[in-house]
């Protein structure tokens, strides 16, 4: 990813509601979610859910598919692994701090 799609990446993770889509298609896996499934989940107005998967699917880290007369909508986890990669890229120059389970163990 380049330094524009990442920026697009977080700014499209940092809505509260597009977090908590987002998560819920991650947690779907390969199998997805129908907007009339998160609708109801999430218990938003659908008008409200579209607007958000559509900034989602624009970021890159969703995809839509048509199945039948439903649309499907699953995380891209490609896209996803990638945002992470370059977030951790630079983690602690390096050191194995990344992974110690003691946050103050952290030479950072």
């Amino acid at each position: 990813m380049d330094e524009n799609e990442i920026v697009r990446a977080l700014a499209a993770l940092a809505h509260p509601l597009r977090l908590q889509v987002f998560r819920a298609l991650v947690v779907a896996g390969q199998s997805g979610l129908t907007p009339g499934v998160m609708q109801e989940a999430l218990q938003v107005p659908g008008a409200t859910l579209s607007f958000h998967l559509k900034e989602l699917t624009a970021s890159g880290l969703v995809t839509q598919e048509r199945v039948s007369r439903h649309l499907v909508y699953r995380a891209a986890f490609d896209s996803m692994n990638a945002l992470l990669g370059y977030l951790t890229e630079n983690c602690c120059a390096g050191e194995s701090c990344a992974v110690d389970a003691d946050p103050l163990g952290c030479k950072c």
